[in-house]
C-alpha cells in the first residue's frame, strides 16, 4: 500500500495523475531528459492508458514514442510544446544540447518527426500541436 502512495505522489509531482482510464497529464512542462524516460517505461509496463488533458511540454512528449499510440488519448485542452533540448550554463543562459535532440528525436514516433521537420524542426521556437491536428493523430479520451 505505501508503494501505491509514493507512486501516486510521484507522478502528481511530475503533472501526472491517476484516473479511471489511467493517467492523466496536464501541466507538466518537461525537464530532464532521463528521469523522464525512466517514469515513462514503468508506465509502458503497467499497461495503463495515458489521457493528455493539458500542457505536456519538452521532455512529457517522449511518451508519444515509449507508450503505445493506442494507449494514448487526448482532449480538447491538450497541447503537446516540442523545443529544442537545453543545457544550463552557469551564468543562467542555456545552450543546445545535441545529444538531447538525439534523444528526444529518438523518442518520437513517425508521424510525430514528420509534424515536427514540416515545422522547421527543433529549435529555440516552441512548436505547439493541439486542436484538430493533434485529434488527427491520437484519439479523443471521450470517444
Amino acid at each position: 500500500m505505501r508503494a501505491r502512495v509514493v507512486v501516486a505522489a510521484t507522478l502528481l509531482l511530475i503533472g501526472l495523475a491517476p484516473t479511471n482510464a489511467g493517467l492523466r497529464i496536464s501541466g507538466d512542462n518537461g525537464g530532464q531528459i532521463g528521469p523522464y524516460l525512466a517514469r515513462y517505461e514503468a508506465l509502458k509496463k503497467s499497461g495503463e492508458r495515458v489521457e493528455i488533458d493539458g500542457i505536456c511540454a519538452s521532455a512529457c512528449t517522449m511518451l508519444l514514442g515509449i507508450i503505445p499510440a493506442n494507449r494514448i488519448c487526448v482532449t480538447s485542452q491538450a497541447v503537446l510544446e516540442f523545443h529544442t533540448a537545453y543545457d544550463p550554463t552557469p551564468s543562467g543562459g542555456q545552450i543546445v544540447n545535441a545529444e538531447g535532440n538525439q534523444i528526444l528525436w529518438a523518442h518520437y514516433p513517425e508521424n510525430i518527426r514528420h509534424w515536427i521537420s514540416r515545422h522547421g524542426g527543433l529549435h529555440e521556437q516552441i512548436l505547439y500541436l493541439r486542436g484538430r491536428e493533434l485529434s488527427a493523430m491520437y484519439p479523443n479520451c471521450n470517444r
